[in-house]
């Protein structure tokens, strides 16, 4: 078996992740990408072991990083729910609707119904998400800072909301990356109406 090295792997998921966003999944061929990666089939097939297997890491390795320092904006000491949730909203928003990511939901949609991509980047993307932000909900809602609820539903609702301005347009293809200025508003707007539903009555 001819040796692996990680400078050749991350070369063919740089070059894949180009070909997918050029190309499309369906019409990206592996004789393709082996001619703008230089060498055969089987080199590529000694790192991948399919064509998905290429695309979901191409996946995990555009979110990663962001996925992370989005979710680390939760922080449970913040006194100031309605600031903790705008901070992490902005990054949510900006994560979900930047260039890189909107290609890539788009391609594991459109393959979703034809192999296991779906199911496998659901778990490390929206459900991995769903399970931290409930978690924050839930600490808020132990505090009294948000009323007594449950925290997977509160989350849908949080992220129905955040998204509710640009799902849309993201679906037909009529914008492209918002401006951190619009983004700012419409988290605004959606966590006031979050809060309208969700935030702590004031003891009387």
């Amino acid at each position: 078996m001819r040796k692996k090295t990680e400078s050749k792997r991350q070369a063919i998921l740089d070059m894949a992740a180009e070909l997918f966003r050029e190309s499309g999944f369906e019409r990206a061929s592996m004789s393709e990408l082996c001619s703008r990666v230089g060498g055969s089939k089987a080199t590529i097939y000694n790192y991948f072991a399919s064509k998905e297997e290429l695309l979901f890491e191409v996946v995990v390795q555009a979110t990663e990083a962001e996925f992370q320092a989005t979710h680390e904006a939760l922080d449970p000491s913040q006194q100031d729910i309605t600031k903790a949730l705008q901070n992490f909203g902005e990054r949510f928003v900006t994560l979900i609707y930047s260039p890189a990511v909107q290609a890539v939901r788009r391609l594991v949609v459109s393959e979703a119904g034809r192999s296991d991509l779906g199911r496998r980047c659901y778990e490390i993307g929206p459900a991995r998400s769903m399970a931290e932000v409930a978690e924050f909900l839930q600490q808020a809602m132990r505090q009294g800072q948000l009323k007594q609820a449950d925290p997977n539903i509160a989350c849908l609702h949080l992220k129905g909301l955040l998204e509710a301005e640009w799902l849309d347009h993201f679906m037909f293809h009529t914008f492209e990356a918002p401006k951190p200025q619009q983004i700012a508003a419409t988290v605004q707007r959606a966590v006031a109406v979050f809060m309208a539903a969700y935030g702590a009555q004031p003891a009387r």
